[in-house]
């Protein structure tokens, strides 16, 4: 019996009914870890610096204070053990879609999309960074499978807990954003790693009239987004396989170039190419818009986050937190250069907001006249 054959056979234990169970109990230890751990190891950490009389000023001065505490070792050991058997093991998002597979992909073959909504490159080189890690512990990756675009989308509704089924207001919330800030409508956008099309959604339900493009990496992913687009009838959106800091795109293409949780996800040399990429595709007095995890006000917030990149299979968010973006952007001659925090629910950035949550950081500039 060959592999595929293999993976086509259900779990007879594994229904909907057991999966949806023992995923409800990984998200609801999920909270707990995020209301309840998360807080008291905050009081572990706020006591023991103050016992110590001077507050620590790195991330490695934290991990000397709390780093081999039971308290720090066990939320570390949940936080990577939960997002392990949400994807993998016998009741994760891998082996249930694994048993719908051949539905799912039957799904993809129909799909009835326009001329030009869907460009897929079976050529495309995909950067060795990518396809070394299983980011966010998704077994082999976002690319490797043919049905990756729906183990992930059904991943990513609870990828900020506390948000439950509410998750899909952090991406309306950034359009918000950034019709705030832009003066005149954009014409054309160009949202950066799309993914299966989340991010492109509410900025294709605010700016009806503009041509869209969302770009990926992952074919699976893409075809997935078109699909999406193709039942909501989606207008003037398009979707690409292909390098979003190597778009191909001509200069001076695009009014709006946006990406969310897109920069992490590489190395600072692609991190560069990237904000170049946006500037060259941006016309005059373009906006760019970049939704990620870059603001961290003290050491623990720091330790905690650069754990999370160890523990998530996320090698690169430390080098993001590192780098200089705000000079990043001013040398690729942006103007009007923002980074701040960003309030993904209501009261996250309030005095006394205590559970975890990533450090959501807006960063946007306007490419000069």
């Amino acid at each position: 019996m060959s592999v595929r054959e293999k993976s086509n056979r259900r779990d007879p234990g594994l229904n909907g009914r057991s999966f949806t169970a023992a995923q409800s109990f990984l998200l609801s230890s999920k909270l707990y870890w995020t209301r309840n751990m998360f807080p008291a190891l905050r009081e572990t950490y706020d006591s023991r610096a103050a016992k110590q009389g001077n507050a620590p000023e790195t991330a490695a001065d934290v991990a000397d204070l709390i780093g081999q505490t039971p308290d720090y070792q066990v939320y570390a050991w949940l936080e990577r053990h939960l997002q392990r058997f949400k994807y993998s093991g016998r009741y994760g998002l891998q082996a249930y879609h694994d048993g719908m597979r051949e539905e799912l992909l039957q799904n993809l073959d129909d799909a009835d999309l326009r001329d030009g909504m869907l460009t897929l490159d079976p050529d495309l080189e995909l950067p060795r960074y990518y396809k070394a890690v299983d980011i966010h512990q998704h077994p082999g990756g976002v690319w490797s499978d043919e049905i990756a675009g729906f183990v992930y989308e059904r991943g990513a509704r609870s990828t900020t807990p506390t948000m439950g089924t509410r998750h899909a207001d952090l991406h309306d919330r950034l359009v918000m954003a950034v019709d705030d800030a832009m003066e005149n409508e954009p014409a054309d956008i160009f949202d950066m790693a799309c993914g299966f099309g989340k991010s492109t959604g509410p900025f294709i339900e605010r700016y009806r009239n503009a041509k869209i493009t969302g770009m990926d990496l992952s074919a699976p992913c893409v075809r997935l987004a078109a699909k999406i687009a193709s039942e909501n009838q989606s207008p003037n959106v398009r979707y690409k396989q292909g390098n979003a800091y190597d778009s191909g795109f001509e200069n001076e293409s695009f009014d709006l170039v946006t990406s969310t949780m897109f920069l992490h996800e590489m190395p600072p040399p692609q991190i560069e190419k990237t904000i170049e990429e946006a500037a060259r595709l941006l016309r005059p007095g373009g906006f760019m818009a970049h939704l990620d995890f870059y603001h961290l006000p003290d050491a623990f917030a720091r330790f905690i986050h650069y754990g999370h990149g160890r523990r998530n299979n996320e090698p690169f968010m430390e080098p993001l937190a590192e780098m200089d973006l705000a000079g990043l952007l001013e040398r690729c001659g942006f103007t009007d250069i923002r980074i701040g925090p960003f309030a993904e629910d209501d009261g996250v950035l309030e005095e006394g907001y205590r559970a975890w949550r990533f450090p959501w950081t807006l960063i946007t500039g306007i490419k000069a006249a």
